[in-house]
């Protein structure tokens, strides 16, 4: 499964999903977003997929919007189109989709391109990535979630410094302020990924993904509200194949199989 901006292989239940685009850095133009967003929802439903992984081909992970598509009269589709058919529907895809995605940063990621990273469930980058709310640079704000996650993963004012003044940072410094999860040497960054992203397809996937739900809704509820749905939850998890045999494989003392059902 595969089209020529979005680069996608099947292994071990893990889809491996990349952007396409390198003599670009991998920037966004419609074709691309659009084959991006079929690739999510053929993932969706895709029950050999349990896991995801998100990355980018050649140096960069994402320059954000390509800005020569803009620019160019005859095939600017204007911001409102961009952000209401490109980027917003691929963020509300990797925040519904009930399966762990994970972002593998292997360079730069500017502007929609870092807020799409950091819209997935666990961002993982070399040492040499780096982040960037580029927007502010050129008389834009940012978009693709970012005002929404940013802030939540590393607190409103250094999300309001980072966003206003276009500051770049490391990876080293966005593990130090909680904005990814972890990073790896560049040398064993795919097989780090691959450990990670195995593992998580493996696992309980289906609990997995009632738990990225109630992450969702604790966006917005409240105490009441999040207990109780934590608890509707958890009864759904309770009589899911995967908890009968994660119990029954802890009382044999042996190693479960889960199915992600």
């Amino acid at each position: 499964m595969s089209s020529n901006l979005i680069e996608v292989k099947i292994e071990n239940n893990v889809a491996w999903i990349s952007l396409n685009r390198p003599e670009v850095f991998n920037s966004f133009n419609r074709e691309m977003a659009l084959q991006l967003q079929n690739t999510l929802d053929d993932c969706a439903t895709n029950s050999n997929v349990r896991a995801l992984v998100i990355t980018g081909t050649g140096k960069a992970f994402c320059a954000g919007q390509d800005l020569k598509e803009v620019t160019d009269p005859g095939l600017n589709p204007g911001f409102r189109k961009i952000l209401e058919e490109h980027y917003n529907p691929i963020i509300q895809k990797i925040r519904t989709i009930e399966k762990p995605i994970i972002a593998a940063v292997n360079g730069v990621a500017a502007g929609a391109g870092a807020n799409i990273a950091l819209a997935c469930d666990i961002v993982v980058a070399t040492e040499q990535a780096s982040f960037i709310q580029a927007f502010s640079k050129i008389g834009l704000v940012p978009d693709s979630a970012g005002t929404f996650f940013l802030p939540r993963l590393i607190g409103f004012q250094k999300a309001s410094a980072l966003m206003m003044l276009g500051d770049k940072v490391s990876a080293p410094e966005a593990l130090t302020i909680g904005m990814i999860y972890k990073i790896f040497p560049i040398a064993i960054f795919e097989d780090e990924v691959k450990t990670l992203a195995e593992n998580l397809a493996q696992m309980p996937t289906k609990a997995i993904g009632l738990t990225k739900r109630l992450l969702n809704q604790s966006m917005s509820n409240n105490l009441e509200q999040q207990l109780q749905l934590e608890s509707d939850l958890q009864i759904e998890a309770s009589s899911s194949y995967d908890y009968n045999e994660g119990v029954t494989a802890f009382v044999e003392k042996r190693k479960p199989e889960f199915k992600g059902i």
